[in-house]
């Protein structure tokens, strides 16, 4: 889609270059190379620089440095020796004072939000991907240029970044007053579609790459505004300055990762809203759910951020207990605010809640794992899942949004209080500063009156379920047994095509008995009338199996063909699978809409 015009915020009067600059240009789009040179006007003797090893916002060290070549150094016009210390770290052998200058190149080809991109059609860059550090002088004025070339012809820029001088499209200058502020403002390049609105007295700004013909771009726009006025409205104040969504739109993808004043997005190209089409679709949903949960960071882990983020160690794991309630609060508010913004309605929000709920019930690693070591062990099993993570871990996006459901609902229950009141309380009590849990617990205790010390003993570092049933019940809202699906009944998490590709094998199930293993290719079963069938969705068990309670599964294994035996039982289902229902409309409309007394007026 064209881009329109780009309107830059107005500029700061010129500055030159800080203290550390960098310039940035598209060196070969079909090589996916960036090139930047580093000019460091005072470095030190032995000066030493180093490469993030993650980013912030995505818990895994992601080893940005092997995308780094041919660094070089001079100093006064004479070439001076680089050394590499370790994976992540070089020393220059330069002397003090002295401007010294860097140059590299990145390689850029992940189209995600976490890393660079680069080819014909778009660029992409966070600063831990291209920007080396220098060690001692983090905290001085940095600079970051970006060139146009002849290759990117007809590009514009989008970043939260303060210009200093740029054209038109946004290439130039722009400056940070740190390296923290640099890195946390990621660049997008191309011929996107970019536009505007105000929320709050604050200026935004929507781009999309990537998007079809029938984007509806106009509907994308006065929906985040909502979702902005709703956070705004949540929080009782707006972000400081500008802030930039940058939406890369893909035929399959979902992410996206919080910055100080931006956020950069993915999303399946089905997923946008469609020129002539009013309806709201579930992917669409989806995307809002999106937006809203990137933008409610801005306040809850970008200022409001755990003890352990109160500096970022950039060269290892920043551990932190406190993931439930950063992820999962943000994940209890991100579709909470699509209701209170008049998005989507109660059933569908429910139906949204329905679907956090089964997700912990149907994860047996919730008994196991307490959601503050999920938190802790982000950096080794979140981002890292396999066969057997449903089986050892529980994710504290779903279970930390179900935490604090569970406290707004007993807040609620009570009468003192509500989460709001603490996310708000929070919010005046250590946004200067790191949170803890202990800020947590303080501030519960002086809003609802009495310690809320054995609920997070309980639900944050316990593995026992949530008190869900009840809590719901208290605010008019049944929670209620549904028949399994095939997949729940047998203990599986299957991808479905021509046949059965068996993903998981959960702990206890009925696959697991009979032998079935990730990887498995479920081929077809046997009966024992003889009858053999093939299947390629695991519906096709009960058309073809009956009432039968024993067949043999027939399983395609590292090119062997296996026969299982597998027994049917309807009283093995090995997890819960749940629905919600309103049973009481004014209890419902006091939580749901957030009113203070209950009405008469029945929910539609």
């Amino acid at each position: 889609m064209p881009a329109t015009q780009h309107t830059p915020t107005p500029a700061a009067p010129a500055t030159l270059p800080a203290d550390v600059h960098y310039h940035v240009s598209a060196h070969d789009l079909h090589a996916r190379l960036f090139a930047i040179e580093l000019r460091v006007q005072a470095p030190a003797a032995q000066q030493q620089v180093a490469l993030p090893v993650w980013i912030p916002g995505s818990y895994l060290v992601r080893e940005f440095a092997k995308n780094l070549q041919g660094l070089q150094a001079t100093q006064d016009g004479a070439s001076v020796a680089v050394r590499q210390l370790d994976k992540q770290r070089w020393q220059i052998d330069c002397v003090a004072g002295a401007p010294l200058t860097l140059s590299y190149q990145v390689c850029a080809y992940d189209n995600s939000v976490r890393t660079a991109w680069l080819d014909a059609q778009r660029g992409f860059f966070n600063g831990t991907s291209l920007c080396l550090r220098v060690l001692g002088q983090e905290d001085t004025p940095h600079s970051l240029e970006v060139a146009a070339t002849a290759a990117t012809a007809g590009w514009s820029i989008a970043t939260g970044l303060e210009p200093a001088r740029i054209d038109d499209q946004g290439f130039g200058l722009y400056r940070a007053l740190s390296y923290d502020e640099l890195v946390d403002c990621p660049v997008e390049m191309g011929r996107f579609w970019s536009g505007f609105f105000e929320a709050g007295g604050v200026r935004h700004q929507f781009v999309v790459a990537g998007a079809a013909e029938s984007f509806d771009h106009a509907r994308l726009l006065e929906d985040s505004r909502k979702i902005c006025e709703a956070a705004i409205a949540f929080w009782q104040g707006a972000p400081h300055g500008r802030y930039v969504f940058m939406l890369n739109v893909v035929n399959d993808g979902y992410g996206g990762l919080e910055h100080r004043n931006s956020t950069a997005l993915i999303c399946g190209r089905r997923d946008l809203p469609r020129l002539g089409d009013g309806k709201t679709s579930d992917g669409y949903t989806t995307l809002l759910g999106l937006i809203s949960h990137e933008y409610f960071h801005t306040w809850n882990v970008k200022r409001l951020r755990p003890d352990a983020f109160a500096r970022y160690d950039y060269d290892q794991e920043n551990y932190t207990e406190l993931l439930w309630f950063f992820e999962g609060f943000t994940s209890y508010y991100d579709d909470l605010l699509l209701l209170r913004a008049g998005l989507i309605d109660e059933a569908r929000y429910l139906k949204l809640i329905t679907k956090t709920i089964n997700q912990v019930l149907q994860t047996p690693g919730r008994a196991l794992q307490s959601v503050a070591q999920s938190s802790f062990d982000a950096w080794v099993k979140y981002y890292r899942q396999d066969e057997n993570t449903a089986n050892s871990t529980v994710s504290y996006y779903t279970k930390g949004a179900l935490v604090a459901l569970c406290l707004d609902l007993s807040l609620r229950r009570e009468d003192h209080s509500t989460l709001d009141a603490v996310m708000r309380a929070l919010w005046q009590r250590c946004a200067a500063g790191p949170m803890s849990e202990a800020d947590v617990l303080a501030v519960l205790e002086q809003l609802a009156g009495r310690s809320f010390a054995p609920e997070l003993a309980q639900w944050v570092h316990g593995t026992l379920d949530l008190p869900l049933a009840e809590l719901l019940a208290a605010h008019g809202v049944r929670l209620q047994a549904e028949p399994p699906q095939p997949a729940q009944r047998l203990g599986l998490r299957v991808q479905e095509s021509h046949s059965v590709l068996v993903k998981a094998v959960l702990r206890g199930g009925l696959a697991e008995r009979a032998g079935l293993m990730a990887g498995d290719e479920w081929l077809g079963i046997e009966l024992a009338s003889g009858a053999a069938w093939r299947i390629a969705k695991l519906d096709d068990l009960g058309f073809y199996a009956g009432q039968a309670q024993q067949l043999t599964a027939l399983v395609a294994r590292d090119q062997q063909l296996l026969r299982l035996p597998l027994a049917l039982s309807e009283a093995d289902a090995p997890t819960a699978n749940i629905g919600l229902a309103i049973s009481d409309n004014a209890l419902a409309r006091r939580w749901l809409r957030d009113e203070p007394t209950a009405t008469d007026e029945v929910l539609p």
